[in-house]
C-alpha cells in the first residue's frame, strides 16, 4: 500500500479493552470536544471492534487502528500498530472486580 493512500485512511489512537475473540479486540477510543452553546470539554467514548491478524495485542495496550475494508459484521478497522503500555484498564460502569456488587 503507498503511502498516499494511508493517509487518506482514518485512524485513530485507544486502548483495548477486551480480547474474548479470536482475532478480535475491542478497542476504546476516548476524545475531547468543546460543547457548542456551555463551551464545557466533554469527553466521548466509543469502542470499536478491530482485527488483530497475530493476535499481539493485550488488555490494556494503547494501539493505533487504521480503517480497513469490512472484515465482518461490526469489525472495519484494524491494528496498525502498538504505541505502548497503560498502567491501568478503564473498566465498563457498572462492573468492578468484586463480581459486579458495588459496595
Amino acid at each position: 500500500m503507498d503511502t498516499q493512500e494511508q493517509k487518506r485512511k482514518t485512524s485513530k489512537v485507544g486502548v483495548v479493552v477486551g480480547k474474548k475473540m479470536k482475532k478480535t479486540v475491542t478497542v476504546l477510543v476516548e476524545r475531547q470536544l468543546r460543547h457548542s452553546l456551555y463551551k464545557k470539554v466533554i469527553k466521548k467514548r466509543k469502542t470499536f471492534l478491530v482485527h488483530d491478524e497475530y493476535e499481539k495485542c493485550k488488555v490494556g495496550d494503547v494501539v493505533r487502528i487504521v480503517e480497513t475494508r469490512p472484515i465482518s459484521k461490526r469489525k472495519r478497522w484494524r491494528i496498525l500498530d502498538i504505541v505502548g503500555l497503560v498502567s491501568r484498564v478503564i473498566e465498563p460502569e457498572g462492573e468492578s472486580e468484586s463480581g459486579g456488587i458495588k459496595p
